[in-house]
């Protein structure tokens, strides 16, 4: 049954971008949650925009002060949606975190870098407003796949966004990137031409020009078998971080895809990669 659903998500995932999250939506709807968390609250305002809104999820009978955790999704800056996500947000509360599913601004209406400015407005709103929900504003972790694991890490690293929107950068104490993009330039994709190729500074665009020694610790996870975003990236960040004197912990997983990595955040497919053990015991360490 396990390798069965995992077979037919993949096929449905590759049938083609047009299909992607019509597929996505449809595998988030039968895959089983975890029991142990819940939606608490839905379509939450971070700021004004219809597309700027949370879903929160907590542990079932968690107390207060629950360390926060920020995911972010991917569509290539052009599709995705929170509500798509429940999968992910029920297994990150499971493990013991306030977690906040964003929706941000998108292409075509949009453009580079509201997105990136989304992720700081809403780590801002997590630190101000998240102790109604029983957060620690001061304990917040952020996740990403794809597109939002490059929103995160340049909203994180490039401090002028956390920065304009009036975060206390101390609170933040780690960053998960799953199958992130970091370093692709020259614009090597249709994707990337088409949501930076407007951008007159390009080095401005790339996470890697931003490493610093005082950066949150990130882990930075991808899949052999990734042909989107290749595993070279996160290798480069990898590396950058660690030559500027910051913390970073990059896991390849043997033959997942860029689609795997994220289904593997989903209860029935977790022996096909540890993507949750790895965050949950990478942040976990952290707080020790």
């Amino acid at each position: 049954m396990i390798k069965a659903l995992y077979i037919f998500a993949v096929l449905i995932f590759c049938a083609g971008l047009l299909y992607q999250f019509a597929a996505l939506k449809v595998f988030n709807f039968i895959v089983p949650k975890d029991s142990s968390s819940e939606l608490i609250a839905s379509g939450v305002a971070y700021a004004e925009d219809p597309q700027q809104r949370l879903d929160i999820y907590r542990p079932k009978d968690a107390g207060l002060k629950l360390p926060i955790l920020l995911f972010v999704h991917g569509g290539s800056w052009k599709d995705g949606n929170r509500s798509d996500y429940e999968f992910a947000g029920r297994a990150f509360a499971a493990r013991g975190y306030l977690t906040l599913v964003m929706s941000y601004r998108l292409l075509p209406k949009n453009r580079y870098p509201d997105f990136i400015s989304d992720v700081a407005l809403a780590l801002t709103w997590a630190q101000n407003n998240a102790a109604e929900f029983g957060g620690d504003g001061r304990k917040i972790f952020a996740v990403g796949h794809s597109a939002g694991a490059y929103n995160i890490s340049l909203a994180v690293l490039d401090q002028r966004y956390l920065t304009a929107a009036d975060f206390d950068q101390q609170s933040l104490l780690g960053v998960a990137s799953l199958a992130g993009p970091f370093d692709f330039l020259p614009l090597d994709s249709p994707i990337t031409r088409a949501t930076f190729g407007g951008v007159a500074d390009l080095p401005s665009t790339q996470p890697i020009n931003f490493a610093r020694k005082d950066a949150p610790p990130f882990l930075l996870l991808h899949g052999t078998a990734d042909t989107t975003v290749y595993p070279k990236n996160s290798r480069s960040l990898s590396k950058h971080l660690t030559e500027a004197g910051a913390k970073a912990e990059l896991i390849e997983y043997s033959g997942v895809s860029h689609v795997g990595i994220m289904l593997a955040v989903a209860k029935p497919l977790r022996g096909n990669a540890p993507v949750l053990d790895d965050v949950d015991r990478f942040f976990k360490d952290i707080l020790k």
